[in-house]
């Protein structure tokens, strides 16, 4: 659909175990996902919402496409490491959104990982089960 020779932002964002590499055109608002429009890869609408929360902070709602490739996770994660690229790609294009990105904490990585399971431990902090006898 999109050929390398137009020019894009792009940005990369990360949550728990996802990792989105995201590319913003210039256009009208579509969102491409996996090669795959939006509505068919979230079934949620909350998803859809947190994807275009940084459009709606930086006032350009409709003037970018996105095109992302996503992977690891689940749905949440993969939405949310959606939304830190985008917030990513949009001070790559104009450095003024920054501040308003910053302060409603897009550009932040949310550093919420999975706890590593214990030697002696049944998971991270599940223990074998007690008996007296």
């Amino acid at each position: 659909m999109y050929t390398s020779a137009k020019p894009y932002f792009y940005g990369t964002g990360r949550r728990k175990k996802s990792v989105a590499r995201v590319r913003l055109y210039p256009g009208t608002g579509n969102v491409t996902i996996n090669g795959r429009d939006i509505d068919s890869y979230f079934g949620l609408e909350t998803l859809k919402l947190i994807v275009n929360q940084p459009f709606g902070v930086t006032e350009t709602v409709g003037k970018f496409d996105i095109v992302a490739t996503v992977c690891g996770g689940g749905f949440s994660g993969q939405a949310g490491a959606i939304r830190h690229g985008v917030a990513r790609a949009l001070v790559v294009a104009d450095e003024n959104n920054k501040p308003a990105l910053k302060k409603a904490g897009y550009l932040t990585r949310d550093p919420r990982m999975k706890e590593r399971k214990k030697y002696g431990l049944k998971a991270a902090r599940r223990a074998p089960q007690f008996s007296k006898r």
